[in-house]
């Protein structure tokens, strides 16, 4: 018996992909890779009055991004191909066929208005609508065996016939026992009369045809959960296993992330500067844990400790400061050239040195604040003279006279430095030196830091120093004397 796990990620063409989506399909891709399973990508586009010209590319690069890379599904073909549905279309009317000849589907005789004018009746008699109290046996259309059925030319909506009212109890790997009774079976439509299938039965017969084994996805498909088994009893197939996974919450935490509550594309996280690898730590955190204090991981990190048992039931609560951080965090791994290449893409040609790199990575969260740094002006000094207040360069109660003391002991140091010598630690060991003799380090450090800078806020006076070689850190001193 083949018990390899098959995961999918069955996204429609609708619009952006949100990170919740995203976050499905990590986990199944996690899940998957785990088990040394198969991870298929499969493009669910049959309702083409809501589909989004571009939405499949987009999905696609959205996830190229991330690195959630499909074992089988668009642009890499497999044994289950094609992967938009809209090309299967000619599978779903098999699978039709086969609840047809069991009797269990049949064409919807009633326009619009007449299922409107039902749906109406019983509010006013305040009970739920269910289709199946319209069946239409008394039009003459037997249900009881397919020799008698009206044949379905496809210019009707074709309707699953509930084979049995009863209540259902499953098993989710998530949320435990979980049932429903016989008010959640109903006479859905299978196939609509534009030949196009529904997603109650589309993604059932795609999944079968697959062999997917386990099943992520959110809550609001729990309702429905009882229409897909009676349509797996129906065919006399096993499902698949489910693992229902908990909301992204907005900021407040109150209700579910939406895009009024700041809910944006993916990949605008990568047009602001987010590493691909710490949008994946992020996402994979919001929801499950490790088991452990842990927060930092890599994608292949997280493949071998991820566990359906560990997602959590609450919701997630999003978080940009905890994004930010663990951004940054990620940043910190990157190599020196990697790190180049990506702080160089924001940089003018006059800032393009490898002696900066290490002040703009302590100071931004994300690639995208180099520019704000840059709007701020608060890298100009490297390759301007700065301009200020001269009162600023005093610190506290300090004497004009005494700061000038201070900055010439300074000058007079660091001319002994060889130009080759003068590197940050060479530069702070002679400033410190001098500022341990005095009552506060500060009286010379601030004053120092604000000759070289001009800005209230700066990097270490020493690392400054190494960036603008020793001709124009004592040139700037001497004007600040």
């Amino acid at each position: 018996m083949d018990n390899k796990v098959v995961t999918r990620f069955a996204p429609s063409p609708t619009g952006f992909m949100h990170v919740g989506g995203i976050r499905t399909a990590l986990y199944a891709y996690l899940w998957a890779k785990k088990n040394n399973g198969t991870f298929i990508l499969r493009i669910e586009d049959t309702d083409k009055e809501r589909e989004v010209e571009g939405s499949i590319d987009h999905i696609i690069e959205s996830l190229k991004w991330l690195n959630i890379n499909w074992d089988e599904g668009p642009n890499i073909g497999g044994s289950h191909e094609p992967y938009l549905q809209s090309q299967r279309l000619d599978l779903y009317k098999k699978y039709a066929q086969i609840l047809i000849d069991k009797g269990l589907a049949y064409p919807d005789p009633y326009t619009e208005e007449e299922v409107d004018s039902f749906r109406t009746k019983a509010e006013s008699e305040k009970r739920p609508f269910l289709f199946r109290d319209h069946r239409p046996a008394s039009t003459g259309v037997s249900l009881g065996g397919p020799e008698n059925f009206e044949k379905w030319d496809g210019s009707k909506p074709l309707r699953f016939k509930v084979p049995e009212i009863k209540s259902y109890h499953w098993n989710d790997l998530v949320y435990g026992d979980l049932s429903a009774g016989p008010e959640a079976l109903d006479d859905f439509i299978l196939i609509k009369s534009d030949g196009y299938p529904t997603y109650n039965f589309a993604h059932i017969v795609d999944d079968i045809e697959m062999g997917v084994t386990h099943v992520m996805r959110g809550q609001e498909f729990i309702s429905s959960t009882p229409k897909f088994l009676s349509i797996y009893e129906a065919l006399d197939i096993k499902p698949p296993l489910y693992a229902t996974l908990p909301p992204i919450m907005g900021k407040d935490g109150k209700k579910k992330l939406g895009k009024r509550d700041g809910a944006k594309d993916v990949l605008e996280y990568r047009n602001e500067g987010y590493l691909p690898g710490a949008m994946i730590n992020f996402m994979a955190l919001l929801g499950w844990n490790p088991g452990d204090d842990r927060e930092i991981f890599t994608m292949e990190e997280l493949i071998k400790v991820f566990d359906i048992s560990r997602i959590g039931h609450s919701g997630a609560q999003w978080n940009d400061e905890k994004l930010d951080w663990m951004n940054k965090e990620h940043i910190k791994k990157l190599s020196l050239e990697d790190m180049k290449e990506e702080i160089f893409k924001y940089l003018p040609e006059e800032l393009k040195s490898e002696k900066i790199i290490s002040i703009v990575r302590e100071r931004v969260s994300k690639w995208s604040d180099i520019n704000d740094m840059l709007e701020k002006g608060e890298l100009d000094f490297f390759y301007k003279e700065p301009e200020y207040e001269k009162e600023k360069l005093i610190y506290k109660n300090s004497s004009l006279e005494k700061v000038s003391e201070n900055i010439s002991k300074a000058i007079f140091e660091l001319e002994k430095i060889n130009e080759k010598d003068f590197t940050t630690d060479n530069v702070k060991n002679v400033l410190m030196q001098i500022a341990n003799s005095l009552e506060s380090r500060g009286e010379l450090l601030h004053p120092i830091r604000y000759a070289l800078s001009g800005l209230d806020k700066s990097p270490d006076p020493f690392v400054i120093a190494d960036i603008l070689g020793k001709n124009e850190t004592l040139s700037r001193l001497q004007k600040a004397v």
